[in-house]
């Protein structure tokens, strides 16, 4: 049976709505899967959208989340401007936290991030002491003396100082945690909030890309 003309239009902007309807309640929550900040950060990265992940390369979920966060990361493009904050910890921290910046100033962090990881979870090597770090470096094929002379070089202090100011800014207790455009935090843990019981941490790491692609949307169009 054939609609009238106006009964068809009806039919359709009914269906438009349902669509409507459905896609904004599949839209991330502000207070579920991702949470705003009291305060929020300027960045200075122009029509890009700041993303900063805060990591520690002895998480497990940290190392676990790394494989997904990279690919979703060069999926975005030039749309963001992505950042890394390796957390302070304790004196066994403190070396792995020291590797990363040491790697960051020599510009080898690319070639050498997932293999730190690896280090750690893989090879089960501790990294809990400078030695422990000189040596892995130094086996890697970097320069063992350029290496010890950026790692404990005056600089590197400042960039420490600079990554726990950071982390009392952006309220960082718990990591992997990713915070998009200076206003908004989430994590895999947080974007799974409201998930099936059960739900594995692969299925949880994929929401919060989920949610990290709404956000950067978001804050893309509100630089417009």
């Amino acid at each position: 049976m054939r609609l009238p003309r106006r009964l068809f239009c009806t039919a359709l902007l009914g269906l438009a709505a349902g669509f409507s309807t459905a896609a904004q309640a599949a839209d991330p929550q502000a207070g579920t899967q991702y949470v705003m900040l009291q305060n929020p950060q300027p960045t200075d990265t122009g029509s890009k959208v700041e993303v900063i992940e805060f990591f520690a390369y002895y998480c497990p979920h940290c190392d676990a989340f790394e494989p997904a966060l990279e690919a979703w990361v060069k999926k975005q493009g030039d749309n963001i401007v992505f950042k890394r904050v390796h957390v302070q910890g304790g004196p066994s921290v403190a070396p792995q936290q020291r590797l990363f910046y040491t790697l960051d100033a020599m510009g080898l962090l690319e070639q050498y991030h997932q293999k730190a990881f690896d280090a750690v979870h893989r090879q089960h090597l501790r990294l809990s002491s400078d030695e422990q770090v000189f040596d892995w470096a130094a086996q890697n094929g970097i320069d063992r003396a350029k290496f010890t002379d950026t790692y404990r070089s005056f600089g590197m202090g400042a960039k420490l100082r600079r990554a726990g100011a950071m982390m009392d800014t952006y309220g960082v207790n718990f990591w992997p945690l990713v915070v998009v455009d200076g206003r908004f935090v989430t994590s895999p843990s947080q974007a799974g909030k409201g998930a099936p019981e059960g739900s594995t941490e692969t299925r949880q790491q994929q929401m919060a890309l989920d949610v990290m692609d709404f956000l950067v949307a978001k804050a893309k169009a509100d630089k417009r």
